[in-house]
């Protein structure tokens, strides 16, 4: 993630990453039939499954939208305008916020295997950031099945993506001052 992964998502334009995110979003609504055959298997409800599944792919919809209409057509971000910092304005600052060299790491919930992971990965793949994912066991088997064909898709760069199932006992301890870390 951080040395393959992260490195091509860093070279995209807000623009072109959201326009990734719509290209999966679009992917996986196709997908979703087989979805919610085995999200029943995990005793979620039709309506349950529909907020889990629909919701989830809806994150991908929503984050492209804003990353096109809110964000520039290049790697970083100028936030706002120059600050002056010294009394005679010969010292200045300006921010600019340009993508992490870590990883994100998402631990999540039980409930809501596909929205956890769709959400919190819609995010960091704007903002030009891989992650590793790290769904509760008893649930992955959902995350799991969305995630292979996340990468079926051809969509996403190598390695921006990863899956941890099953338990993640020293994933934490591999984390470092690049690195974000979520929990649901």
């Amino acid at each position: 993630a951080r040395s393959v992964g992260g490195s091509m998502l860093r070279k995209m334009t807000f623009h072109d990453r959201a326009r990734m995110l719509k290209a999966l979003a679009l992917y996986l609504t196709e997908k979703k039939d087989q979805f919610y055959k085995v999200s029943w298997a995990t005793g979620a409800t039709k309506i349950d499954s529909w907020i889990d599944i629909e919701g989830g792919i809806g994150n991908l919809f929503s984050y492209a939208s804003k990353g096109r209409r809110e964000l520039p057509d290049t790697p970083f971000h100028v936030d706002g305008k120059p600050e002056i910092l010294s009394k005679g304005g010969t010292f200045m600052g300006h921010h600019i916020c340009v993508p992490k060299e870590g990883v994100a790491v998402h631990i999540n919930a039980y409930n809501f295997p596909v929205w956890g992971m769709l959400e919190k990965i819609a995010v960091n793949l704007l903002a030009g950031m891989p992650a590793i994912v790290k769904p509760a066991t008893v649930t992955s088997f959902l995350t799991e099945a969305v995630f292979k064909e996340m990468i079926a898709s051809n969509i996403l760069p190598e390695g921006c993506v990863q899956l941890v199932c099953g338990s993640a006992r020293t994933l934490i301890d591999h984390v470092d001052s690049q690195d974000v870390v979520t929990f649901t």
